[in-house]
């Protein structure tokens, strides 16, 4: 139970792996929506207007990577049926009253008709001028913009295209409920400065996905985005990548026992990592993936993006500074530093919490009853917090998270790592900010577990005279 404390205890501290960001710095905000249809095998560059719409639609699970490579092509028919799954899934839980789902209208993969499937997903419900029709409802969703000389409607709809209305349009009922997740956030002033604090739980569950306008609009509307580690940086990303394979010439067989080894590898081979791959990883770093992967259920997007990379997604496709107030290298050396033994043992736990109740065989009854409360427990945990972070309930989540108790009576090696001169680091980054001259509005996004507490950075900035508020729920 308390290796299982320290493992839930890390989404609230560290950074995740990078997913998706724009891949040029060239963006634009134009206010159409009409890409030129193509179908040559080498997809053209993403459109300037169409990177607004990467974070979202990739986060809520509109479209994956082929998104690059087949954004100007024509929607299919499979693509489309995903869209409307989860505009679907996402008006489900938006609690809006439910009516009789009555008409009939032309679904194919034009403009018009992919209008009229998003369409038929929001007639069940008694949205504000949903009878006005599919056109007329679109467009005063401004779901739909056109090109300035009309809607094209006729015209086969790109899946970039058909991306963006489904994506516009959960936004737009999301806001007009006054709806989504609100984060756990606060606001540092000082100097003229305003510093907006966002703590992150480094996972994607319990319907995360859209974020409220309010917190998205915070995102847009900062000079400068600040993570525990810059997502964008390729040299970051290659030399934390090197430090989780072995380079002496040993492989994983080497450090761990035997039978451990072929349960790492078979609970891979499914995943499609053959055993050659499995074996150049050190137990930390699959340690890390079995964490990432059992913190996922059935709540999760497609794309699983944590909610710290959505936020670097959304600051650098509106072309805003991102930088990183950790290095890959310090957060690589927290797990590579652990004995053997400990990262042995780490990554026995992870792939027990990854397999679940599978993992129990052998055990006897009183043993199974003992891990199957430790799951349950370990799932609670994190839906309490998912749930503090949508709804901003700060004080629930400081209560929540045992941080100051864990560190003033930890024996655990990688506990004492996870929080040794962290927030000092995280406090000072935050000083010099607002110390700076001018009047400048940026935001801080790290682990939750970094915000709060007797050594956390609320309460470290608050201690050198800066006002820090929670930012009311609107």
């Amino acid at each position: 139970m308390k290796r299982l404390l320290t493992i839930l205890l890390a989404l609230g501290l560290l950074g995740s792996t990078p997913v998706m960001a724009a891949e040029s710095s060239a963006l634009g905000a134009e206010g159409n929506d009409v890409v030129v249809t193509t179908d040559t095998a080498k997809a053209a560059p993403i459109p300037a207007w169409a990177y607004q719409e990467l974070a979202d639609g990739y986060a809520m699970g509109l479209f994956g990577d082929e998104i690059y490579t087949e954004h100007n092509k024509t929607v299919t028919q499979t693509q489309l049926d995903k869209l409307t799954e989860v505009v679907a899934d996402k008006l489900a839980v938006l609690g809006v009253e439910q009516r009789s789902n009555a008409g009939s209208f032309v679904l194919d993969t034009t403009r018009g008709g992919v209008l009229n499937a998003l369409y038929m997903e929001v007639l069940p419900y008694a949205f504000p001028g949903i009878d006005a029709g599919p056109v007329e409802f679109m467009r005063s969703m401004k779901v739909v913009r056109g090109d300035g000389t009309g809607l094209a409607l006729d015209r086969p709809c790109t899946l970039m295209e058909a991306a963006a209305f489904a994506g516009r349009l959960i936004l737009n009922l999301y806001d007009q409920q006054n709806a989504g997740s609100l984060g756990l956030l606060w606001k540092a002033e000082g100097n003229g400065n305003t510093l907006y604090l966002l703590g992150s739980i480094h996972t994607d569950r319990s319907n995360l996905y859209p974020f409220h306008k309010q917190l998205r609009d915070i995102i847009t509307g900062s000079e400068l985005a600040a993570f525990e580690l810059d997502f964008n940086s390729q040299e970051g990303i290659d030399e934390f990548t090197a430090m989780q394979v072995y380079s002496d010439g040993a492989t994983l067989k080497d450090h761990i026992d035997p039978e451990l080894y072929q349960e790492v590898v078979g609970a891979l081979a499914p995943l499609g990592m053959p055993e050659e791959q499995v074996a150049q990883l050190k137990p930390w770093a699959l340690a890390n993936s079995f964490t990432a992967l059992s913190m996922l259920d059935e709540t999760s997007s497609d794309n699983a993006m944590a909610l710290d990379l959505y936020v670097s997604a959304k600051a650098a496709n509106a072309g805003i500074s991102v930088e990183g107030v950790e290095t890959y290298a310090f957060q690589g050396s927290i797990f590579d530093n652990l004995s053997d033994e400990y990262q042995e043992n780490y990554l026995a736990m992870t792939l027990s919490m990854y397999l679940g109740m599978d993992a129990a065989e052998g055990l006897s009854e009183e043993e199974k009853a003992e891990y199957e409360a430790a799951l349950k427990e370990q799932d609670e945990a994190v839906d309490r917090w998912m749930e503090q972070w949508k709804t901003r309930d700060t004080e629930g989540f400081a209560k929540d998270y045992p941080k100051d108790d864990i560190q003033a009576n930890t024996t655990d090696e990688l506990n004492a790592k996870l929080f040794e001169g962290r927030d000092p680091n995280m406090i000072a980054w935050a000083d010099r900010y607002l110390k700076q001259e001018g009047s400048h509005t940026g935001l801080m996004t790290v682990g939750a577990g970094h915000m709060i507490g007797k050594t956390g950075i609320v309460q470290g900035l608050k201690d050198l005279g800066y006002t820090v508020e929670v930012v009311p729920v609107p």
